[in-house]
């Protein structure tokens, strides 16, 4: 017999090692006619911690594998970690920081710091195993892969040099994200914008008013740019020049027309620096304009700026506006602007644009071959999702999607950081060489390593080739995917699960990357989850340690099955929900409820004399009760909407389909008339089905209680079929008079509960129908007992009952006469004297809300609260009435 609470934190480590040892993460146990079924497991940062992000795509992607593996499918999740280039060095550098060192970059090396950090990422790498496996996540751990191992470089080296041969990837001056802080370029996406309130400051520059809240930018400015048809500045003359009085002196300026201006927009005219700027950057490289750096990639002000040279910007900005003030320059100041300043989501600096000598990776050359057709990457990436051979889900998404890669820029890949792949480039003298081996004496290797989404991006197919045909230098890049069994059977993937937060991060980089290394699309379908927030919608966030919930202290207290469950049931995809320990304790609830139900199944089993293993076929037709037929055909309606539910990716829908139908149909209505009649077959067979159903969304719990009720040698759940809809078992003429049963019974309960009649005392009950009399007394001893009923009489014709609790149901009246049962004077007495203060209260609240000077001067939040109390009021009002009206 079971034990009578479920206790998760004794039985979910063992029951993961059994599934793991018998193979069955593995595709090879699956059937070998099935069809593949693919994830490729996003890999998370190896700075040792998982949280709550991870914790939802791994319940999501495991019920997504579980559930195909029992559909049949050949199916392979794949693990693994990704060496996160900036995040993790950050990490490390913090730690040898903390223990004493003041700058671990010079004082070890860089070989000595790779080494630091390569420790500390194996250590992370385990932590991070042990927590994907707490949270029941079945990946092919024979298969796990790493973005920093031997076969991954060789993918990273081979698609760099073949896009350098293709005149994909070049080197240039152009501008970057620097960020100062780290001393290193970031992408576009790793740049977060942050309102902030500062100074707009408008200024004379020769004819011109200019306005800036960067006036620390502007040493360099000599071309005023404005728009072509703005007819205030229609006598100045594109190429025309002038002198201005500026901040170091006298410059000589030149007018610049250019549509991309907005004439609303401050003045209509701005000078540009086109050094620190990326709009004048791109307008600079329009019109072939000069550019010159103002600031160090140190964060200070450069000689250009003179007297400032050597500031920081915010200790120089005060000083040059107080210059140009001097200098009548000056024309006012907005104190109130607020504007986005740009901040590196990895150090959290601000962000300073710089012209920088980098690698890119061209979007817009029309030179890749894509279904007979030469594009361009950028064209590639709009193609597969507009065709529709990529399907996002939620689809409204899919117009993000364009929006970004509409507004795609040239991919800055080069990173000045230690850790990650090296750019795989030599030089000697004047000499450059592509590979990722030195060609000989005399040659060094490019100092920069490259972005880590650039190895991340081929992540879906990299992890499936052959690691011992990747360390083949004879082999090209295709040979090896040729030759590669798991890439040949497993790629395109199936589906990418991820969080909307890095759709352009990651997932359109993987469509570029892959599209072009491969010739195939890395995914059928995106399946992209929202931002698990507070209790009250708030971001979880560190520096409020409050708002966080450690998903392992989670599954410490509740179980993985009930965290799995809060995450997922009422979740809808690409939107952000909301998660608190109560919600957790509910679906921990609903855990209890399944294992009390199965206690009593057993119990069932007990006393018949029936080894529920054992059971391997249902009773004749014949031999079942109503509730029988009712629940094994409500059972089929269950399994097909769940299964269908799984299919189309609806798991909320069908993660709440499972929760009603167990908890509502099967423990509170069948196993309570199953009291006293049970029929064990029929109970067994339903909950075995429950279990398989269920078994995606909790695997540990349905694991341990499939143990108790399987058939004999039918293994373990983790590997059995999923349930198919049985026809001949659907009957619907059952379901609708089961449902008729149990409206009677709900009934008389509510009857009881609105009269006030205690629970252990029994009542008369008459029932009308003319419809349904048969059936109701066919199942008079079910009213009986759930209804604690003494008297129970059916009849055909309806008449009036006065001093009567009544329920009027479509086809069927319910009648419980009250004389005895309560003191019907006292009631009346009380019930009238709590509709008198009633209907005063009512009263007052509707004469302030008809005030309309009340109504005009208080605050909305109290309107509302006032409007509640009145919807409130009034229907109490209106059950003390009904109720009057019952007791005569």
């Amino acid at each position: 017999m079971l034990p009578k609470a479920y206790d998760p934190s004794s039985v979910e480590d063992s029951i993961y090692t059994k599934w793991e040892e018998s193979g069955a993460f593995r595709p090879e146990s699956c059937d070998p006619k099935g069809e593949p079924f693919t994830i490729s497991m996003p890999p998370p940062n190896a700075t040792g911690q998982l949280h709550l992000g991870h914790a939802v795509m791994l319940a999501l992607e495991d019920i997504f594998i579980r559930f195909q593996r029992m559909r049949g499918k050949k199916a392979l999740w794949v693990p693994g970690t990704d060496h996160a280039a900036i995040a993790t060095e950050n990490v490390v550098i913090k730690l040898l920081k903390d223990g004493g060192m003041r700058d671990p970059r010079k004082e070890l090396g860089r070989e000595a710091l790779i080494a630091e950090i390569a420790k500390f990422v194996e250590k992370s790498k385990a932590t991070i195993r042990s927590q994907v496996r707490k949270m029941g996540s079945s990946c092919d751990w024979s298969r796990e892969r790493y973005t920093f191992e031997p076969s991954l470089n060789r993918c990273v080296n081979e698609v760099f040099a073949r896009m350098y041969g293709d005149g994909l990837i070049y080197r240039g001056h152009r501008i970057v994200n620097w960020d100062p802080k780290l001393q290193t370029t970031v992408s576009d996406d790793e740049v977060e914008y942050k309102e902030e309130m500062s100074f707009f400051y408008t200024f004379q520059y020769g004819p011109f008013q200019i306005a800036t809240a960067r006036p620390e930018t502007k040493f360099g400015d000599k071309y005023v740019v404005m728009h072509p048809e703005d007819k205030r500045y229609a006598k100045y003359k594109h190429g025309e020049t002038f002198e201005a009085e500026w901040i170091n002196g006298p410059v000589r300026a030149t007018v610049i027309k250019d549509a991309s201006i907005d004439p609303e927009f401050g003045t209509g005219v701005m000078t540009i620096t086109p050094w620190h700027d990326h709009t004048d950057f791109a307008i600079a490289e329009k019109h072939g304009l000069e550019k010159e750096q103002i600031i160090g990639f140190d964060g200070k002000l450069l000689p250009v700026a003179g007297e400032f040279a050597g500031m920081k910007i915010d200790d120089a900005r005060p000083l040059i506006v107080e210059k140009l003030k001097s200098k009548g320059l000056l024309v006012k100041v907005d104190e109130n602007y607020v504007h986005n300043k740009a901040v590196s989501q990895r150090g959290g600096g601000g962000i300073e644009p710089q012209i920088k000598l980098q690698w890119f990776i061209d979007v817009n050359k029309e030179m890749v071959p894509w279904k007979g057709e030469q594009m361009s990457l950028k064209q590639i990436m709009h193609s597969v999702v507009h065709h529709g051979d990529i399907t996002i889900i939620p689809e409204r998404f899919d117009k993000t999607y364009f929006h970004w890669i509409d507004n795609l820029r040239d991919w800055c890949i080069s990173r000045q950081i230690w850790w990650g792949h090296r750019v795989p480039v030599w030089y000697k003298d004047d000499a450059m060489q592509i590979g990722a081996d030195s060609p000989g004496k005399g040659w060094e290797q490019d100092a920069d390593t490259l972005d880590t989404w650039f190895s991340s991006a081929l992540w879906t197919w990299s992890t499936l080739i052959d690691p011992k045909k990747a360390a083949d230098p004879a082999l090209s890049l295709e040979e090896i995917l040729k030759q590669s069994p798991d890439f040949q059977m497993f790629h395109p993937t199936s589906v990418m699960e991820t969080g909307y937060d890095i759709l352009f991060f990651w997932v359109a980089r993987m469509i570029l990357m892959t599209t072009y290394a491969t010739g195939q699309i890395p995914f059928k379908t995106v399946y992209l989850h929202g931002l698990i927030r507070t209790r009250d919608g708030k971001k979880m966030s560190k520096s409020h340690p409050e708002t966080m919930i450690d998903p392992l202290d989670m599954i410490q207290n509740y179980g993985a099955d009930a965290l799995r469950l809060s995450m997922i049931v009422g979740q809808s995809p690409g939107a952000d929900s909301r998660l608190y320990e109560e919600k957790i304790a509910g679906y921990r609830n609903f855990v209890n409820k399944l294992w009390n139900a199965s206690r009593f199944v057993l119990l069932q089993c007990e006393q018949a004399g029936v080894d529920p293993k054992s059971i391997t076929k249902l009773p004749k037709s014949s031999d079942l009760s109503l509730a029988d037929r009712a629940m094994l055909s409500r059972l089929q309606t269950i399994t097909k909407k769940v299964t269908e539910g799984l299919t189309e990716y609806r798991l909320s829908e069908a993660g709440d389909t499972l929760y009603s139908f167990v908890w509502d149909d099967f423990c509170d209505w069948y196993l309570e008339l199953s009291k006293g009649n049970a029929n064990t077959a029929v109970l067994v067979h339903i909950l075995r089905k429950i279990l398989q159903l269920l078994h995606p969304y909790c695997p540990f719990v349905t694991e341990e209680l499939w143990s108790q009720v399987k058939a004999e040698d039918a293994g373990m759940l983790i590997s059995k079929p999923w349930p198919e809809v049985k026809k001949e078992l659907v009957d619907t003429k059952a379901e609708e008079a089961f449902l008729q049963l149990i409206s009677v019974i709900q009934a008389v309960r509510k009857i009881r509960a609105d009269q006030g009649i205690e629970p252990g005392k029994e009542i008369s009950t008459i029932i009308h129908t003319k419809k349904w009399v048969e059936l109701l007394e066919s199942q008079e001893g079910h009213i009986r007992r759930m209804g604690k009923i003494s008297s129970l009489t059916f009849d055909t014709d309806a008449k009036p009952h006065k001093n009567a609790g009544s329920v009027f149901l479509p086809e069927i009246e319910v009648h419980v006469p009250l004389e005895g049962v309560i003191d019907i004077a006292a009631e009346r007495k009380t019930l009238e004297k709590e509709k008198v203060e009633l209907e005063k209260y009512v009263k007052g609240i509707e004469a302030k809300l008809g005030n309309k000077e009340f109504v005009a001067r208080a605050p909305e939040k109290v309107i509302v609260a006032e409007k509640e109390k009145l919807e409130t009021g009034a229907e109490k009002l209106r059950k003390i009435t009904e109720r009057l009206k019952m007791i005569g």
